[in-house]
């Protein structure tokens, strides 16, 4: 079996187990699966509304999940992408409240910016790896709190007066697009969808046709290897975590600039960038493979929304069949025995 192969049945076979499981579990508690699946895939693209709700989650789901393949190439594990989105969406917001310059120059500039303070919140454990050899995984969970922390101070004492939300961003900085929004019911549908599979081309185009992406894959393989061979190891170390950070503040900066057009305090860490690490893992590091994976994510996440009203099913069982999922995806060797078995089976006969 080739490896190409193996790499798109392990996710079709988790997809599979995680949903097989999870019907299993709903007749074990009374529920009828047919129902509940029925309900959630038309609360994720019923009508012209609820797509529209998928794709606008689908828009931060690839770009987190585009941040930890770029690092993952490099044998690292960046836990850190909720704080880098949310240095990147209280960045893109300041930009957009602060300045007042025409579309073409403001819109940028403000998704720049995001991905900016993002990619600079990811420097830290960067150069922490690169010179220090530390954990990158201990410091980007614990440079998590403090983004959560420094995000809701920035808003509520910096950027206004003890209020829990900034300003609108202007106009000239907004994602938001009425045509978007009238063919698909006034959802919060905008236009960063487009720009998220414009990252996933580029991220694809610098992985697999550039020196620079040569370079991660043979680091991530065999460090050593790699430094023989006259590659700088840190430097790239350094690179690989900005991208990611670059990538995880941009989705920090289609929040702010799209979705909500603000930035509000918030409760916990948990969220959309530890949602990319199960993307990433999903789509087999492959930014095309995340893009299927991120409007997975996005539709079981929306359509659970309508699972307790249209078929009487608690909403946690959805949850629960993303947690099979992930569980299956990183027990992919689990799948590849019984493929290995299967195919050896049918050889000797």
């Amino acid at each position: 079996m080739s490896r190409r192969f193996q790499g798109l049945i392990v996710p079709v076979a988790s997809i599979v187990l995680g949903l097989l499981i999870g019907a299993i579990i709903m007749l074990a508690f009374g529920y009828d699966p047919i129902a509940g699946y029925s309900a959630l895939a038309y609360g994720a693209f019923g009508n012209s509304y609820y797509l529209g709700e998928t794709l606008r989650l689908t828009t931060p789901y690839i770009l987190t999940g585009l941040a930890i393949a770029v690092a993952y190439k490099m044998n690292m594990f960046n836990i850190g992408a909720q704080g880098q989105l949310l240095m990147g969406w209280i960045g893109a917001v300041w930009a957009g409240t602060l300045f007042d310059f025409p579309k073409f120059i403001h819109l940028p500039m403000a998704i720049v910016v995001g991905g900016i303070c993002g990619a600079l919140w990811a420097l830290v454990p960067g150069l922490l790896k690169a010179y220090l050899k530390v954990n990158e995984v201990i410091i980007t969970i614990m440079m998590n709190y403090i983004a959560l922390y420094i995000f809701n101070w920035l808003i509520h004492d910096v950027f206004t007066d003890g209020k829990d939300q900034t300003d609108v961003v202007k106009e000239t900085a907004s994602l938001k697009s009425p045509f978007l929004e009238n063919i698909t019911q006034y959802s919060t549908l905008h236009w960063g969808i487009i720009l998220s599979l414009i990252f996933a081309v580029i991220i694809w185009v610098f992985m697999k046709k550039t020196t620079k992406g040569y370079e991660f894959e043979a680091i991530g393989f065999n460090e050593n290897a790699a430094m023989y061979a006259g590659m700088n190891v840190r430097r790239n170390i350094i690179c690989a975590m900005l991208i990611s950070g670059f990538l995880a503040g941009t989705a920090g900066a289609m929040e702010g600039l799209g979705t909500f057009g603000f930035a509000f305090t918030q409760g916990s860490v948990s969220g959309i960038g530890f949602d990319g690490i199960a993307v990433a893992l999903l789509g087999a590091l492959s930014p095309i493979g995340i893009v299927f994976s991120a409007f997975l994510f996005a539709a079981l996440n929306i359509g659970k929304t309508t699972i307790s009203v249209e078929a009487g099913i608690p909403n946690e069982l959805v949850n629960i069949v993303i947690a099979l999922i992930i569980f299956f995806v990183a027990a992919s060797y689990i799948i590849q025995w019984v493929i290995a078995k299967m195919a050896a089976k049918k050889g000797g006969r």
